[in-house]
């Protein structure tokens, strides 16, 4: 590959009391990594030395400040702070998330400054983030904020992909959010991003019901009567394969997932349990639906493993990998997207 086509991977570097910098470090182990993407980390030198010190890694870096172009074949490194930082592995600490969101809003500046073709997040811990400047859930609320688009929630693998209807949402709250506009927006933003991100040219979705056992005729609830079931009625009229409301209950044990390219959660756990079952590890989190690519892995800070070299980066190394394919879909999807038609004569 020629050095310009290479795709430039941002990488903000997350709580670094957790397994953020490990997983980085050692996704990079291998040089031959170096061949698939130029990866550009928003922390510090001496933040990331530290770090490899600790871990005995090999890796090297190159400073860069992204004025000039990033130099292929290197781990270019954005200092984001000069000053020395504490780390205490394990530990949650206010100021490690200042540094997390430090990082995350440089990270995102470039990305919307198209410096870096891609963002992938290590993962942050959502309670230290918090303050009067920084106020988000997580990574995917901040950038619906900041990027172009209407974000989803996207768990994905190559054999189970899980949307959700609302993410960051107290159970208690959930039937509240969920309208027929919100129910079209998740869906057409799915459709979308199978279409253009995974190169799915006519996507079959389920959506899974709002109450168990998808409200029993309304006598567990009447909000998959009242809501889903006319949407999703309404939406197959428009041409479109989208098929439920299912009971969430046996729906994955059954292996009706199988079925279907994606699956669309009414809320949080509802899809993150099954899919964290059946591929922790190994899957990612997308942001579908914005004008920027951004992954992250399936995993948390993992603090009780912090420090110890004991971290599994197969799914940071995963994110890296879809983040690459996805950005190149979509450029092949606009560019066959806009060739003319054949016409007869």
């Amino acid at each position: 590959m020629k050095k310009e086509q290479k795709i430039i991977v941002g990488i903000s570097i997350g709580d670094q009391n957790g397994i953020g910098p490990e997983i980085i470090l050692k996704a990079f182990e291998d040089p031959r990594s170096l061949e698939l993407c130029t990866p550009v980390i928003f922390a510090s030198v001496s933040t990331l030395n530290y770090f490899k010190n600790h871990f005995n890694s090999k890796v090297n870096f190159f400073k860069t400040n992204l004025n000039h172009k990033v130099v292929h074949g290197k781990i270019n490194v954005v200092d984001v702070w000069k000053e020395k930082v504490k780390i205490e592995f394990g530990k949650e600490d206010p100021t490690i998330g200042e540094y997390a969101i430090k990082s995350l809003e440089a990270s995102v500046k470039a990305l919307k400054e198209s410096k870096i073709d891609v963002l992938v997040t290590a993962p942050i811990n959502k309670h230290n983030i918090q303050s009067d400047k920084f106020n988000f859930p997580g990574h995917t609320d901040y950038l619906a904020k900041e990027l172009e688009g209407n974000s989803l929630m996207f768990m994905i693998t190559e054999g189970l992909k899980i949307g959700l209807l609302t993410d960051h949402v107290p159970v208690k709250e959930v039937s509240n959010h969920i309208t027929t506009k919100l129910i079209n927006e998740k869906v057409n933003t799915i459709i979308t991003s199978l279409k253009q991100d995974f190169r799915i040219s006519k996507p079959k979705i389920a959506i899974l019901a709002i109450n168990p056992h998808a409200g029993d005729n309304g006598v567990i609830g009447n909000e998959d009567d009242s809501i889903l079931r006319p949407a999703i009625q309404s939406i197959q009229e428009d041409g479109q394969l989208v098929y439920g409301p299912y009971s969430a209950d046996s729906f994955f044990g059954s292996n009706t997932y199988k079925q279907f390219d994606a699956v669309i959660a009414s809320y949080h756990d509802q899809g993150l349990i099954p899919f964290k079952t059946i591929s922790f590890g190994e899957g990612v989190n997308y942001t579908a639906g914005l004008n920027k690519v951004r992954t992250s892995p399936d995993h948390g800070t993992a603090y009780e493993i912090a420090g110890k070299g004991t971290a599994d980066e197969t799914s940071f190394k995963l994110a890296i990998r879809h983040a690459i394919q996805i950005f190149r879909n979509r450029k092949e999807y606009a560019k066959y997207s806009k060739m003319p038609l054949e016409t007869s004569t």
